[in-house]
């Protein structure tokens, strides 16, 4: 099943193109890495697909009402700002704020779902905690638990990893790659390609205002896509623990 259907999507800022007539589909079952260089338009085809951003052509997820898209997709964006100083659970639990009607409370199924964001990403211990306190790293997970508690078939995610350590990043990685293995999809942009190469299904590479190349990741981190859109080479091997990408010089 598709669960986001991109049609000619153009985005302009500030009068200039940023991207062009994008066309893509997300199904179920994969896990999509988002890269490309800085600037290339990876947050901007995000909010645009989400409606946050005045576009041109057709977006499936955009053409909902809000209530409707955020059961169909949960978003984490680049900035964690958290505003309140609630507890971790408290935070976490805001992400079951589209399945309730007006000021309904938590049900039991509500708070099974947040119990299991919260253990998924390591943090039982640190639910009492007040979620400003926390170090940069544990906020970014904190936020990623409330988009899992959300619990939507879509999950899309701007740079989830950027800050976090290498285990935590692995970690991530490979929570987002199961829930593609149970039959839902996420969006993620990545700036670690290696880890990309390593857990994700598919990678759309944009550049050039748009869709550079899209497939599997060992069709797509070429070394003719490195050097034009990324302007690097790079090592790429498959080996028994899986595929290994090392970018290694800049092509000047």
């Amino acid at each position: 099943m598709t669960l986001l259907c991109l049609r000619d999507l153009s985005v302009r800022l500030r009068g200039r193109p940023i991207l062009s007539n994008v066309t893509l589909d997300v199904a179920e079952g994969e896990f999509v890495g988002l890269i490309g260089p800085n600037g290339a338009g990876k947050t901007t085809l995000m909010r645009a697909a989400l409606g946050l951003l005045p576009h041109e052509g057709r977006s499936s997820l955009a053409a909902l009402p809000p209530e409707a898209r955020g059961r169909k997709a949960a978003w984490m964006p680049q900035a964690r700002d958290i505003a309140w100083p609630v507890s971790v659970e408290t935070l976490v639990a805001l992400g079951r704020t589209p399945h309730l009607a007006g000021w309904q409370g938590l049900r039991g199924t509500d708070r099974a779902h947040v119990d299991r964001a919260l253990a998924t990403m390591g943090l039982e211990g640190l639910r009492r905690r007040t979620a400003t306190r926390l170090s940069g790293g544990e906020q970014a997970m904190a936020l990623i638990a409330r988009a899992l508690a959300q619990d939507t078939p879509l999950l899309m995610a701007d740079e989830p990893i950027a800050g976090l350590d290498p285990a935590n990043q692995i970690a991530t990685m490979a929570v987002f790659a199961r829930l593609a293995g149970e039959g839902r999809a996420v969006l993620a942009s990545l700036h670690d390609l290696g880890l990309a190469a390593r857990h994700c299904t598919r990678l759309i590479l944009l550049g050039e205002d748009g869709v550079a190349a899209d497939g599997p990741p060992e069709a797509v981190l070429t070394p003719d896509n490195l050097a034009r859109i990324f302007h690097v080479t790079a090592h790429y091997a498959t080996t028994p623990q899986g595929p290994v990408f090392q970018p290694l010089e800049v092509i000047r």
